[in-house]
């Protein structure tokens, strides 16, 4: 039984960090602050999805340390944004009650950076570096 790591997110992302997500309400032009992240990885029968770690982005939006080099290995991750709650705390409906941006990792001593930009209507995202 693995356990689930649980992340404070602060302003800066910790050293040998492997990946780091950032959340832009484009709608607003502001930081996406105070949404809760889910890292998982999907096991290797592809039948499930385990959850690695929890956090919620900081004041910038950023969720930095998500997972450390020690656990990041190759294979499919997902990053699940619970974008219902965070609309919910600004007084806003959604369309979209979450965001699940689904990645392959074939060479992890890579930098990894997956920025969301969302809206109520859209959301688009890309790898950043």
């Amino acid at each position: 039984v693995s356990k689930i790591r649980h992340v404070r997110c602060g302003a800066m992302a910790q050293p040998g960090s492997p990946l780091t997500t950032h959340v832009l309400n484009t709608a607003m032009g502001v930081p996406g602050s105070n949404m809760t992240i889910l890292l998982y990885k999907q096991d290797s029968s592809a039948a499930a999805w385990n959850l690695i770690t929890t956090g919620i982005t900081n004041s910038d939006g950023r969720c930095p340390g998500l997972t450390t080099r020690e656990l990041f290995t190759p294979g499919v991750y997902k990053l699940h944004f619970d974008t219902d709650r965070y609309w919910g705390c600004l007084g806003e409906e959604s369309f979209y009650p979450y965001v699940e941006i689904v990645f392959t990792i074939r060479n992890p001593v890579d930098k990894f950076h997956i920025p969301l930009l969302l809206s109520r209507f859209s959301y688009s995202t890309y790898r950043g570096s």
